[in-house]
């Protein structure tokens, strides 16, 4: 049975739907880097960048194939320069600490693939180093002790149906629609490390109410409640993880329109009026999401 990222418990459905979520919250701080990692890359820019190395050879690795893979890839890195230290850049040892990540992850989620497979794929890769099946093996055993054999992930997608569950939507287009803007923001945030400082489930959250700012703004207010009135997440820790995730679309959204703009290719109406609406939060209009004089902004927007 393949690996899912929205059911990471070997056991989900047979689970009673209140013990699977209890123990989803109870357990993901074991799947995610320790806060002094956050601390680490945030202080040193050096480290910070290395990681932006990394994240970037997972990336060519694995353009061909499901974005899940890449995500969970650069969990295992996280997981890994957190256990082992960040390591001196060493071109021939990041690209093994890459590919090892990237191997491990499509395993995972494609259960046909094995590491000669994997090995394969890389001899049609262009990155400069070619590792034997062997040496990936030794690597991926390394990697799989720092994890501690940890390897269904409890990740931000694993929260993402309780959420919605708690919304009660009823047109599956709308649930579609905002499961998919959700998912691409939290594909777009984990490569920014200021993410790591919030748990998945803050980061499922806010992804979800900041994709129903985008989409519905009419319904973000009750979206804001709903989630707000979970017993199983901090609402200051997902305002804090909200803006976090609102600079990182706001830098996507601008460098868009700077692209198109020295192409002469126009922006399309849905990003002019994102940019509007970024522009006037940077003029000091940005009002506080948790207060009714926010509800009376979206009101008066317009679609």
């Amino acid at each position: 049975m393949e690996f899912n990222l929205e059911n990471p418990l070997e056991n989900f459905h047979d689970l009673p739907n209140s013990q699977c979520v209890s123990s989803l919250f109870l357990i993901e701080s074991d799947h995610i880097p320790p806060q002094t990692y956050f601390q680490t890359l945030k202080s040193n820019e050096f480290d910070a960048s290395l990681r932006t190395d990394f994240i970037s050879l997972i990336s060519q690795l694995s353009c061909t194939f499901d974005p899940f893979v890449t995500y969970l890839a650069i969990n295992y890195l996280d997981r890994f320069l957190a256990n082992q230290g960040i390591m001196q850049p060493k071109p021939w040892a990041n690209k093994l600490v890459a590919v090892t990540c990237f191997s491990l992850a499509l395993k995972m989620l494609k259960t046909e693939y094995s590491t000669t497979d994997v090995q394969g794929h890389l001899n049609h890769d262009d990155g400069g180093f070619i590792f034997e099946t062997q040496t990936i093996k030794r690597m991926e055993a390394l990697v799989l002790g720092a994890l501690q054999w940890r390897m269904r992930s409890i990740t931000p997608f694993s929260f993402i149906p309780y959420f919605t569950n708690l919304f009660n939507l009823d047109d599956n287009i709308t649930l579609k629609v905002l499961k998919d803007r959700a998912s691409q923001i939290i594909f777009k945030s984990q490569k920014d490390v200021k993410v790591l400082e919030f748990k998945p489930s803050i980061v499922a959250a806010s992804s979800l109410l900041y994709a129903s700012h985008e989409l519905f703004p009419f319904q973000y207010p009750c979206f804001l409640g709903t989630i707000s009135n979970s017993s199983y997440v901090n609402k200051e820790s997902v305002m804090e993880c909200y803006n976090v995730i609102q600079d990182i679309s706001k830098l996507e959204y601008e460098s868009m329109f700077n692209a198109n703009s020295s192409s002469g290719t126009p922006v399309n109406v849905l990003d002019e009026n994102f940019l509007s609406l970024e522009s006037e939060k940077t003029n000091g209009t940005n009002l506080d999401p948790t207060t009714m004089k926010q509800e009376k902004h979206f009101k008066r927007r317009k679609i």
